[in-house]
């Protein structure tokens, strides 16, 4: 379900790690500026529904184009487009990002998926740190959580799944070069499921509380 909130930005977690700061944001992420944003892509690079429908009409007909040539590129060697954990690149087109990761999470629709959904999620964040990694500048990026949305990742679990892994990768060893993480939702059900799984663990988790600086007006 979706709310009309969505135009509108709103901050709604903040936490601060070792090499910058992960916020969850509920709004329109198409609006939201980054030097890299992800598409949560399926297995075509098709764009043919939820979110990533809606983001690559937002990039324009380039953005078709562009990924329609990856999938013909990929399928002389009898590749899929992009399988599952997998991820690619592209120019931002009319999207507010330098660049666009397409990253294909595990889709829960299918039995086969769902099985494993966990250690494919796992791995769909793994292929997107590996893109960022190769790409600059990334000191913002601008994600909305993987296998949500039309791809029915269970929201409870795919909302502890999604904080762990961002905050463990901002508060590693190794510095990923972003300074910004902005996880954006426009699914109310999602949100509320993060709060929770937020306050519920959140003195468990890497990183610092600074929801309630950020709305104290302490910084922007």
């Amino acid at each position: 379900m979706t709310s009309s909130r969505e135009n509108m930005a709103e901050v709604v977690i903040v936490r601060e790690c070792k090499h910058g700061q992960v916020r969850v944001v509920f709004g329109n992420i198409t609006t939201i500026k980054g030097d890299i944003m992800v598409i949560p892509a399926n297995n075509r690079l098709a764009g043919r529904e939820g979110l990533d429908e809606r983001m690559q009409l937002a990039a324009g007909p380039e953005l078709r184009e562009f990924c329609t040539n990856i999938a013909k590129e990929r399928r002389k060697t009898n590749l899929q487009p992009c399988g599952v954990g997998e991820a690619v690149s592209s120019p931002g087109f009319n999207l507010p990002a330098e660049n666009l990761v397409h990253v294909v999470g595990p889709d829960c629709r299918r039995p086969t998926q769902d099985n494993f959904r966990r250690e494919l999620l796992d791995n769909s964040y793994k292929a997107l740190f590996e893109q960022v990694s190769k790409l600059e500048p990334r000191e913002t990026l601008v994600l909305p959580p993987l296998g949500m949305d039309v791809f029915a990742y269970p929201h409870r679990e795919g909302a502890r799944k999604t904080m762990e892994i961002i905050l463990q990768w901002m508060d590693a060893e190794e510095d990923p070069g972003v300074r910004m993480v902005l996880i954006v939702t426009h699914e109310d059900n999602f949100l509320n499921n993060m709060k929770t799984i937020y306050r519920e663990g959140e003195d468990q988790m890497p990183g610092i509380e600074r929801t309630r600086d950020f709305r104290k007006g302490k910084f922007e």
